[in-house]
């Protein structure tokens, strides 16, 4: 898991990078919760993600946003941040050139600017959204959503109400060409305290399940 510094739009960004063994592995990248509520790419719920990637084969880059860490800059309430998500997809396309496949999954604050990125990106085969929170951003430019995915929620949040991330999911999962998933992990509150497991299994079920794998 070795430390890694590549340059974003407003300096030098710090990140963990996995480089998987496999030939033209697919891609995968990893994005934190609010910088401002004290979201890192050490997070757990992040750091988790990161492996269970990292398990499947794929070459993985979690990082921290601009003013986190060691990451330069200052906190930019999702434009910047946004930007950086771009520069770190950039830095990891030009170590794998040849990438079958290319994935965003984000946390949080991380889901709404890894669910913008996909909008930009048309590379991005397949997200995983956990705990979007479609209460506090505005989601409404996945119209249409351009790719397959999961949207992964604990029953218990007390930051993010199920139902707004149920109307979410459901409104993805009636747009065309595309399947959504919606998979709510009982008991669990925001963070997956004493939850991590099962979300990782739900993730994990996923993403093999997309890759052709069980």
């Amino acid at each position: 898991m070795p430390e890694v510094i590549f340059n974003g739009p407003e300096g030098r960004l710090e990140g963990r990078y996995h480089h998987s063994k496999a030939e033209n592995a697919p891609i995968a990248l990893i994005l934190h919760p609010h910088p401002q509520h004290g979201g890192t790419m050490n997070n757990k719920v992040v750091y988790n993600l990161y492996h269970a990637f990292a398990r499947r084969g794929f070459s993985v880059l979690r990082f921290n946003f601009r003013g986190v860490g060691r990451s330069q800059g200052a906190f930019d309430n999702g434009q910047g941040e946004l930007s950086d998500a771009a520069s770190a997809l950039d830095w990891m396309q030009s170590l794998n050139a040849n990438a079958d496949q290319c994935w965003v999954a984000g946390f949080s604050f991380g889901a709404w600017i890894g669910m913008q990125l996909l909008m930009r990106r048309p590379e991005i085969a397949g997200f995983v959204s956990v705990a979007p929170p479609a209460n506090i951003y505005d989601f409404t430019f996945l119209a249409p959503c351009p790719s397959s995915g999961l949207i992964v929620h604990g029953t218990g949040d007390e930051i993010v109400p199920g139902a707004a991330v149920q109307k979410l999911a459901t409104k993805l999962q009636s747009q065309k060409n595309i399947t959504v998933e919606y998979r709510p992990v009982d008991g669990a509150n925001h963070f997956f305290n004493n939850h991590l497991e099962p979300m990782v299994a739900v993730v994990d079920d996923y993403v093999g399940r997309s890759l052709g794998r069980k």
